[in-house]
């Protein structure tokens, strides 16, 4: 579980600017307009050998009324209460402002570690002027400028010596199974059928300050870490932002996790919401498991109708086939052991890894079944492919005019193969070079 690090303050104090260095990319948009950032923003980055999470916030504001600054200010909790550390964010041009101190009042009532960065500190005589911040409370004060990254390298130093310690190895062996969805759709139902079952022998793992349940799962003699990420209604500040609030706890159990067991409420179907969960999981090469849950309350079942359902999912989402479809019930436990099947399955796919010379060879005949198409008047050719890496899978191929391959002969090439090797439930990457 990498550690995560928040970056809070009120609005235009630079926060997006600090973030954007911390992560290395322009991911989140910086404008001097007030309050630019609505929504957080999620990135990683490391430091000194140690990884970790970052969060960008919009700017808090603690008293104003309207829906939208309401809704920001709630992201803001919410972030704070899944951060291990925090960065306060403010402005050494402006000095400490009313907001500054309101900020400041919400923060000293936190029990995590916080970092005071003065920002905007471009020279000697705004470095000095930063001294004043220390009227805030904070102990850690850090003169910066995150426009030209002075200062940053003291600040990281520091931040990685707050952060928590990572588990141990043997809980990072331990296959990760997260049980995500959209509120309602029977994930703690799941969860607890799966744990209250006489064949499974569970243990609480401790070390985690935030209300994700992780709990040890042992079936058929081998043994999962189960993250089960409801309860999302339970959570006292979250009133706006509820879906929200889901999707934060989505993206980090996914990020966590090696197989995402999406589950989706049969009688509502699949929904926007599922789909853009299953690209979260696909983008980070994540095992997927679509699980169609509280299948016992469908009317008029008919033979063929868990066929015509999985249809329709794929329809919905063509380019991802090879995902494995499972209808269960959680509440009266129907198959709900077939799921953990599944993923375990799942499990293996991600491991799968095939030699060089049969991979050539199986190159070879789909080179032949489907010729490479001529650009610019040169015959594409790949010389040379092989598999890099495993767990999840990743081949890699040698080529003149890589930049020049289709999108469709990539999709035609991952097709071929699944068909021939598998890799059920698993994403596929393709990375195509310069001979």
């Amino acid at each position: 579980m990498l550690p995560v690090v928040s970056i809070v303050g009120r609005p235009n104090v630079g926060k997006s600017t600090l973030f954007n260095r911390l992560i290395g990319a322009r991911k989140a948009i910086v404008d001097d307009e007030y309050g630019v950032t609505r929504d957080r923003h999620y990135g990683q980055s490391d430091w000194n050998g140690r990884n970790f999470t970052i969060i960008d916030t919009g700017g808090y504001l603690p008293d104003e009324s309207d829906k939208i600054t309401a809704g920001v200010r709630e992201q803001v909790h919410i972030a704070m209460s899944e951060s291990d550390v925090i960065m306060f964010v403010v402005d050494v041009e402006a000095g400490i402002t009313s907001l500054d101190q309101s900020v400041a009042n919400l923060l000293r009532q936190q029990d995590k570690p916080v970092l005071l960065v003065a920002n905007k500190a471009d020279n000697e005589e705004r470095k000095l002027n930063a001294t004043e911040f220390y009227a805030l409370g904070f102990g850690d004060l850090f003169a910066i400028s995150s426009v030209n990254g002075t200062g940053t390298g003291e600040l990281l130093d520091r931040l990685v010596e707050l952060l928590p310690e990572m588990p141990d190895e043997e809980e990072i062996e331990t296959p990760r199974l997260a049980i995500i969805g959209r509120p309602n759709v029977g994930k703690s139902s799941f969860v607890n059928a799966l744990l209250n079952d006489e064949r499974s022998i569970v243990t609480d793992i401790p070390g985690t300050t935030r209300d994700s349940i992780n709990s040890r799962l042992i079936y058929n003699e081998k043994e999962y870490i189960l993250v089960d990420t409801a309860g999302l209604r339970k959570k006292k500040n979250v009133k706006e932002n509820i879906e929200f609030y889901s999707t934060v706890r989505t993206e980090r159990a996914i990020r966590e996790c090696d197989v995402a067991i999406l589950l989706v409420d049969a009688m509502q179907g699949f929904e926007s919401q599922d789909k853009h969960i299953l690209h979260m999981a696909d983008e980070l090469n994540k095992g997927i498991v679509l699980v169609l849950n509280k299948w016992d309350l469908v009317p008029e079942k008919t033979t063929n109708l868990l066929k015509e359902f999985e249809e329709y999912v794929y329809d919905r989402i063509p380019t991802k086939r090879w995902i494995p479809i499972v209808s269960m019930s959680a509440t009266n436990r129907k198959r709900i052991h077939r799921v953990i099947d599944v993923a375990d399955n799942v499990l293996e796919e991600r491991k799968r890894l095939v030699p060089t010379p049969v991979f050539n060879d199986f190159l070879q005949r789909i080179l032949k079944e489907r010729p490479l198409p001529i650009k610019r008047g040169v015959r594409l050719k790949i010389k040379y492919a092989t598999q890099v890496k495993s767990n999840p899978p990743v081949f890699k191929f040698f080529m003149n005019m890589p930049s020049e391959l289709p999108a469709n002969y990539r999709r035609f090439i991952e097709n071929k193969i699944r068909e021939e090797y598998g890799f059920t439930g698993v994403p596929i990457t393709l990375t195509f070079k310069q001979k």
